[in-house]
C-alpha cells in the first residue's frame, strides 16, 4: 500500500505549472506598489508592509476557482480595515500543524521544528530530527490528510494548520474552519520550477518572523543551483533518458514542462518526452514506451526498488530495455526513513540544488567523480 501511495504522490509531484498575478486595494496603498518578496514561485506572493505582510496563494490546485489571501500581523501592529475580511495570523507563530512531509525540511532549516505540534500519518516523516519529536510525543499523529482528526486538532489548538486541496471540493478544509481552526492553504506541490518549490521556505520564514534567515537560506540554494548549471554549461544533451515505470497498467511519463523534466533539461540530458506539451504526467501503454525508449542510454525508474531483480520481479518486460541490459538504471525513491517514508519526497522539493547534482552525476559522471549521491541509488 505504501509503494502505491508513494507512486501516486510521485505522479502528483510532476503536476501543473500556472502563472498568475493580481493586485488588491488596501486603505492606503495597493499591493502593486510594494515589491513582491517572491522571485521564482508562480503560486506564492508575499508583500511586506510596516507591521504586517499580505500573503497570496495563487492557483492552489488544478483549475482552482479562487485564490487565497492571508494577513500575517505582528502582535501590536494595526492593519487597514479593508484587510479585515481575510484570515489574520498573529506572528511569530508558537505552534503549527503541517500536513505534507515537504514542509518538514523548511521548519528544520529555520530551526523552528519544535513548534510543530501535529502531523497526519507520522510514519511518512523521514527526518531523524523530527522523528525524535514524534517519538517523544511532542508531535502528535492527527490522522490522515483526507480524514484529519478534528477532535485531536481542537485539543492541540495550533495557531495555524497548513494544508492543501486537490480540487474545488475540499470538505475537510471546510470542516476545519467550521470548528474554529485557522487554516492556511498552500500550493507548493503545484510548482514546476525547481527553485519555485524551494522558495516556499519564505512563507515559513514569514510565519515565524525569520524572513532574513529564510532569504539567506534560499539565496544559498539558488547559488548552489546556478553553480551546478555552470558545471554543464558547455555540455551537449547526448544521453537519452527514459523516465518512470508501470503504475496500474500504465506508464506515466513526465511532460516537458514538469518539475522532473526541468531537472533533466538543466542537467543537459536528452529526455525522450521533453517535447510533450504541458506539465504533469501522461499515462501511456507499455508498448508505446518500449517503441520509443528501448534504446535509451539511461533509465530513471520510479518506485522504491533496491536492485534489478526487484525491478524485473515487478514486471519481467522491463528487461527488454537497453538501459536494463547495460545496468544503467537509477531511482530517486529507494532511500527510506526509519518508518518507511521516502526521503526524496520529503527533502527534494526544498533542496533542488542537491537533486540537480544527482542528475548531473548520472548523465555526466566525469564532472562529479567524488560526489556522493544524495537521493539516487543505482540498481545493481
Amino acid at each position: 500500500m505504501k509503494n502505491t501511495l508513494y507512486t501516486f504522490f510521485s505522479v502528483l509531484s510532476i503536476c501543473f505549472f500556472i502563472s498568475c498575478k493580481k493586485t488588491e486595494n488596501t486603505n492606503t496603498t495597493t499591493i502593486a506598489t510594494v515589491k513582491n518578496e517572491i522571485e521564482y514561485s508562480s503560486n506564492l506572493a508575499i508583500y511586506k508592509y510596516e507591521g504586517y505582510s499580505i500573503v497570496k496563494i495563487l492557483n492552489p490546485w488544478p483549475d482552482a476557482n479562487k485564490d487565497f489571501t492571508y494577513i500575517l500581523k505582528e502582535k501590536n501592529a494595526t492593519i487597514p480595515d479593508s484587510l479585515s475580511k481575510y484570515t489574520t495570523i498573529t506572528i511569530p507563530l508558537q505552534s503549527i500543524v503541517v500536513t505534507s512531509t515537504t514542509n518538514i525540511p523548511f521548519l528544520e532549516m529555520l530551526h523552528v521544528e519544535k513548534h510543530l505540534t501535529g502531523f497526519p500519518h507520522t510514519d511518512y516523516v523521514s527526518s531523524e530530527k523530527t522523528r525524535k519529536l514524534i517519538d517523544a510525543g511532542i508531535v502528535k499523529n492527527v490522522g490522515q490528510n483526507e480524514r484529519l482528526n478534528i477532535e485531536k486538532l481542537i485539543d492541540l489548538a495550533p495557531e495555524i494548520i497548513v494544508t492543501f486541496g486537490i480540487d474545488n471540493n475540499n470538505p475537510m478544509i471546510a470542516n476545519l474552519e467550521k470548528s474554529g481552526l485557522n487554516v492556511l492553504i498552500q500550493a507548493d506541490w503545484m510548482e514546476q520550477s525547481p527553485l519555485g518549490k524551494a522558495e516556499w521556505i519564505k512563507l515559513y520564514a514569514a510565519l515565524f518572523g525569520k524572513e532574513k534567515e529564510g532569504k539567506k537560506l534560499f539565496d544559498n540554494i539558488v547559488k548552489n543551483y546556478n553553480d551546478a548549471l555552470q558545471l554543464v554549461a558547455n555540455k551537449k544533451p547526448e544521453v537519452t533518458v527514459l523516465y518512470g515505470s508501470m503504475y496500474q497498467n500504465q506508464w506515466f511519463v513526465a511532460r516537458g514542462k514538469s518539475w522532473v523534466a526541468q531537472f533533466m533539461k538543466d542537467a543537459k540530458s536528452n529526455y525522450l518526452w521533453t517535447d510533450l506539451e504541458g506539465s504533469g504526467s501522461l499515462g501511456l501503454a507499455f508498448e508505446n514506451i518500449l517503441d520509443k525508449a528501448k534504446n535509451a542510454n539511461v533509465w530513471i525508474a520510479t518506485g522504491s526498488f533496491k536492485n534489478l531483480n526487484e525491478l524485473t520481479n515487478s514486471n519481467p518486460h522491463y528487461s527488454q530495455f537497453d538501459a536494463f541490459a547495460t545496468k544503467n538504471v537509477y531511482t530517486f525513491e529507494s532511500k527510506l526513513g526509519a518508518t518507511g517514508g521516502t526521503i526524496y519526497y520529503e527533502l527534494a522539493p526544498s533542496r533542488p540544488d542537491l537533486v540537480l547534482k544527482d542528475y548531473i552525476k548520472i548523465f555526466h559522471p566525469e564532472l562529479l567523480k567524488n560526489y556522493p549521491f544524495t537521493f539516487v541509488t543505482k540498481l545493481n
